[in-house]
């Protein structure tokens, strides 16, 4: 019997010989991310197990079908963790969905994105052919870095079939803190916070409260909470799960939710529906009835106006099954043009997630 890389690869061959499209997913567990998904499936979850890790380089290189949760109870044996804190979205997460969709948690402005922390990555293009990009060691490269294009492409360019990451410290202190604010108060604090020397890991405004997280040295988490004051909160960790995987009760509506990212220094958007803040300010996430495509292109004016962009993250469907609005911000021509470039270098018969981004790649 073929070991499963050789099986994806005959599959994709015979797909693009009949340019008939396929369907990359793993867990499913982010399913809802981005435009609906088609053609026949290529689940790659069969392809699983911790590769190598050491603790000591601050290295691991794992399958993509491997669980999230599997990966992050080794690096915690040893005392480390993943500094991009990857959403799960459910138990079944793998890690080849986690670097196809690209998200990172609350500690993204402060520790880095799940692209800052791929070294390499290991793929199936169009073709069929195995190809890899970068290594396990930082260090300077000539030419395009591959391995970061292919986190966050969403299965358009590549199966990807295993990633190397970069490992950080678990730290040895840490408290969650939180505050009564309005949302033009927790804005101007989290702006003054971020020029300042402070061991902020994640921030968080939600129903006229202020959550923000401290975690590094004992004494220089302790110095910090006296200094910003407010309550500490009992189960910080499990409030930080919550706002991660979207377990928190703003997210548990119907409604579809909305991703903005903006400069930190956006004013409060007076957009209808609740909103919830992170990331300092730069992420809003919005809660809006209005699927209609007139209030998609309120929002879309909206993180225009903060020098960013939206993304409709989830929700927002039409009683035929297809999104109303495209998920993600319309590209400029220009950089349309550079990802078609980019598309039929990778994937010519344009058989790997189609649509999956954009309708035109």
């Amino acid at each position: 019997m073929s070991d499963p890389v050789t099986q994806f690869a005959d599959i994709i061959r015979a797909a693009a010989d009949a340019k008939r499209p396929l369907n990359i997913c793993g867990s499913g567990s982010k399913a809802f991310y981005g435009n609906p998904a088609t053609g026949e499936a290529l689940d790659v979850t069969a392809y699983r197990g911790i590769i190598e890790y050491e603790p000591t380089e601050l290295v691991i290189t794992a399958r993509a079908g491997t669980p999230l949760a599997e990966i992050e109870a080794a690096m915690r044996e040893q005392g480390q963790m993943l500094g991009f804190e990857p959403p799960h979205f459910g138990g079944n997460a793998t890690l080849g969905g986690c670097i196809a969709a690209g998200l990172s948690g609350p500690r993204r402005p402060y520790a880095g994105s799940a692209r800052d922390f791929v070294l390499g990555v290991r793929i199936l293009d169009g073709r069929g052919t195995d190809l890899s990009f970068g290594g396990q060691v930082m260090k300077n490269v000539a030419g395009y870095d591959v391995s970061r294009l292919i986190t966050g492409s969403l299965g358009t360019l590549g199966v990807i079939l295993e990633v190397s990451l970069k490992a950080l410290p678990l730290p040895p202190a840490e408290t969650t803190l939180c505050r009564e604010q309005t949302q033009a108060e927790a804005l101007t604090l989290m702006n003054e916070w971020a020029g300042k020397p402070l061991p902020i890991t994640a921030t968080c405004h939600v129903d006229g409260r202020l959550y923000v997280r401290l975690a590094g040295a004992t004494p220089a988490v302790h110095s910090a909470a006296a200094k910003l004051g407010g309550d500490t909160v009992a189960d910080g960790a499990a409030f930080w799960q919550g706002i991660r995987d979207q377990r928190h009760a703003f997210f548990n509506d119907d409604a579809p939710l909305w991703r903005l990212s903006l400069l930190s220094t956006t004013p409060g958007l007076a957009l209808p529906g609740p909103q919830l803040i992170e990331w300092g300010g730069a992420l809003r996430w919005l809660r809006s009835s209005n699927d209609a495509a007139s209030g998609a292109m309120s929002i879309r004016k909206a993180a225009r106006g903060g020098d960013g962009h939206a993304t409709r993250y989830r929700g927002g469907k039409s009683q035929g099954g297809e999104a109303r609005t495209g998920a993600f911000h319309p590209l400029p021509s220009a950089m349309l043009k550079l990802h078609k470039r980019i598309k039929l270098a990778m994937d010519p018969a344009g058989i790997l997630n189609p649509g999956r981004m954009y309708p035109e790649l």
